[in-house]
């Protein structure tokens, strides 16, 4: 992997996240990467608060989360065994390190001594095993950790469950099969009270990517014993504690006042904020603004691009990243009339991508290709273009007999959905497609994410694409919201998990690529930009790549904002 990162192959971002998720320490890593020189900062004043615009949602149980902001809210109490910085690289975190063989089937992870949850328990195996063991429950529903560690994990037994399912405006009671997970005898060992041993059925390099995403958050090994619920038993290692959690209005958190504190003063120093304040303002980036004008908020959670000359203008100073963030348009295969394929190739052929990102995007960011692996992505492969074409795209809906078909397209309200949507419409239309726009609040946006037949999911990077394909086109995977199953795509899916060269996988990604780009599910027209604005005095504050918020280092300069 260094000889090809020196030959040009990898780029310094692919370097990062492929030697990193293989053991490589992060300093060593950007040393070998030719990491740039950081600029001195000032010594972090500590004190005050954080008051952030984000929306405000419901947290219970993190390995049932399904958008960062969830994560965002939960990050300041609990926190993961590996996180994924802003430069790209996994770093050890509730984990001191992780040892892994040659073909990632035997991964030894070294737990961080000295951390203590703010009841006064020890970190410890028994805790990582417990989450382990709540991750491998793919029966639960909504359990996206399921996907992430299914090289660990097997069906235990089938049960006969009943469920109220709705039939013709009725709700009736059915019968279900439902197969019931559990980790693999023998996959997860405590070595000892600091370390754990891992065998996976099968060779996984997703492993510890998997690890730093946000519903990985570690609970406390009687989370399910407290109630199951992080509000009613807010128990963590992190710098803060919950205080409350108001859905759709705010959300705080102060400093932990227990005496063993947080584990990370003595490494990188206190987190000098005292606490932190969550501001719902919804969708609408004027109201961002116009908080930041009053003087409410010191920053937010994303400017939308579209707002990003408005919020320059006010004075406010501006994070940015390149990142592969995108909006999905996705067809679901199993309801029509996108259960025909040349139906949904028709929709791709209609839009042209390039259009859709300086429309939706505002030319913030790279065009995309349909198929859900972005250029930075280390295992990233090039494979030929499908250009638009509207008037193949009206033969190949007449071909499909959905010539007089009218297509309800479906968004959140939130401005970069909206707009992708919208864009994409009126391409469809000039194609001579009948098309109906449908424009849902977030909130009731989200609460269906998975069920429109057509609809746009904004969608955050991951390390390496493996894990996105893993997680949301996998037959069956968690967060499948396509319906697409195609058993060859498993099968290369399974091969590539194995490879932990990206350009071994590399030839693999070129097919699946290709499988899911032509069947028809997505338009997925970019790879985003993506901005975040704060006033003067927040220091330490990055746009990260994924839209996480790592506030340990964050600190508020003393008296007025400069910049007012």
């Amino acid at each position: 992997m260094v000889r090809s990162h020196r030959a040009g192959r990898l780029t310094r971002r692919d370097f990062l996240a492929g030697a990193t998720a293989l053991g490589l320490a992060a300093p060593l890593a950007r040393s070998l990467a030719g990491a740039p020189a950081r600029a001195a900062e000032p010594a972090p004043v500590p004190g005050g608060r954080l008051r952030i615009s984000m929306s405000v949602m419901a947290i219970a149980d993190p390995r049932l989360f399904d958008w960062p902001e969830k994560g965002n809210l939960a990050r300041g109490t609990l926190e993961t065994l590996v996180r994924y910085d802003a430069d790209a690289a996994l770093v050890p975190w509730l984990l001191e390190g992780w040892e892994v063989n040659a073909d990632a089937s035997e991964f030894l992870l070294r737990l961080r001594p000295e951390v203590y949850w703010t009841n006064g328990d020890a970190f410890a195996a028994e805790d990582v095993i417990a989450n382990l063991s709540r991750w491998a429950e793919a029966h639960v529903p909504g359990n996206s950790m399921a996907a992430r560690i299914a090289s660990l994990t097997e069906t235990k037994r089938v049960e006969t469950r009943r469920i109220l399912t709705t039939r013709a405006g009725r709700e009736i009671e059915d019968e279900i099969e439902v197969a019931v997970t559990g980790l693999i005898e023998g996959a997860v060992e405590r070595v000892d009270a600091l370390t754990v041993r891992l065998r996976p059925v099968r060779p996984d390099i997703t492993l510890i990517p998997g690890f730093s995403d946000y519903p990985a958050l570690i609970v406390h090994r009687d989370f399910d014993a407290a109630g199951g619920d992080l509000i009613r038993a807010p128990i963590g290692t992190g710098p803060w504690v919950l205080d409350r959690v108001d859905v759709g209005v705010s959300a705080a958190l102060s400093r932990r006042a227990d005496t063993n504190g947080w584990w990370g003063a003595r490494i990188f120093g206190p987190a000098p904020l005292d606490g932190i304040d969550y501001v719902d303002h919804g969708t609408d980036p004027e109201r961002d603004l116009a908080a930041f004008e009053a003087g409410e908020i010191d920053a937010n959670y994303e400017t939308t691009p579209a707002y990003v000359p408005d919020f320059d203008a006010a004075g406010l100073n501006r994070a940015d990243a390149r990142t592969a963030n995108t909006v999905c348009v996705r067809m679901n295969v199993e309801k029509p009339p996108f259960t025909v394929q040349i139906t949904r190739n028709a929709v791709q052929r209609a839009v042209d991508n390039a259009v859709v990102l300086e429309l939706g995007q505002q030319d913030r960011g790279i065009v995309a290709e349909n198929h859900h692996v972005a250029p930075m992505h280390p295992d990233y492969a090039a494979i030929p273009p499908i250009p638009a074409d509207p008037a193949r795209a009206r033969a190949m809906l007449r071909e499909a007999g959905a010539a007089e078909t009218e297509f309800e397209l479906v968004s959140s309200d939130a401005d970069v959905p909206r707009n992708t949507c919208d864009a994409v419409a009126a391409q469809m239309r000039d194609a001579g497609m009948r098309v109906r726009r449908v424009i849902l609040p977030g909130a009731a946006f989200w609460r269906d994410w998975r069920g429109y037949p057509f609809s746009a999911t904004e969608w955050i990077g991951r390390p390496l694409a493996a894990q996105t394909y893993a997680l949301a086109y996998r037959s069956d995977a968690p967060w499948n919201e396509t319906g697409f199953a195609d058993p060859e795509f498993d099968a290369l899916l399974d091969r590539a998990l194995a490879l932990a060269d990206p350009e071994a996988r590399r030839p693999l990604m070129a097919e699946m690529e290709t499988r899911l780009r032509d069947s028809g599910v997505l338009v997925q027209a970019f790879w985003r930009d993506t901005f975040r604005h704060m006033t003067g005095r927040v220091r330490g504050l990055a746009m990260h790549p994924t839209f996480e918020l790592h506030l340990e280092q964050v600190w508020l300069a003393p008296g007025e904002d400069p910049e007012r």
